[in-house]
Formats: structure tokens, C-alpha cells, sequence
């Protein structure tokens, strides 16, 4: 773990997103008291395309009342 000055940490900003990105972390310092820390970001795991499992019952698969269908175009 490495600390940097705020000052050090804004001259060498590329650098020190670099050692991050490797997966060290950098701890940055204003006045000697630790204010921010710098680490890498965990890469997203891929998503799987598909659909959701699930059971259809047979009441789904069964046709609708004509009554009810003519009372939802009215």
C-alpha cells in the first residue's frame, strides 16, 4: 500500500491509476491524514443471456371467456 501527498498524487495521477489497475492500492494524504484511496475496479462478470425458468400451468394455456374478452374491447 502506497500513500502520496495530494500534491504527488495530482503530478503522478496516470502512474498511480496504473499501480491500481494492477491491483495495488494507493492511499492519498492532505496535511498527513489519509482522505482518499485509490483501487482497481473488478472487471464484470458476463452476463448470460436467457429466460427466466418457470412453470406454466395448463389454466394459462386455456382460452378466455368470450364474455370477458368482448367487455375489454367495448
Amino acid at each position: 500500500m502506497a500513500t502520496y501527498h495530494i500534491n504527488e498524487a495530482k503530478a503522478n495521477l496516470s502512474a498511480l491509476v496504473a499501480a491500481a489497475e494492477k491491483g495495488e492500492e494507493v492511499i492519498i494524504t492532505r496535511y498527513g491524514k489519509p482522505v482518499a484511496r485509490l483501487s482497481g475496479m473488478k472487471k464484470p462478470k458476463k452476463r448470460v443471456l436467457g429466460f427466466y425458468p418457470m412453470d406454466i400451468k395448463s389454466d394459462y394455456l386455456e382460452p378466455t371467456d368470450p364474455a370477458i374478452i368482448e367487455e375489454f374491447y367495448k
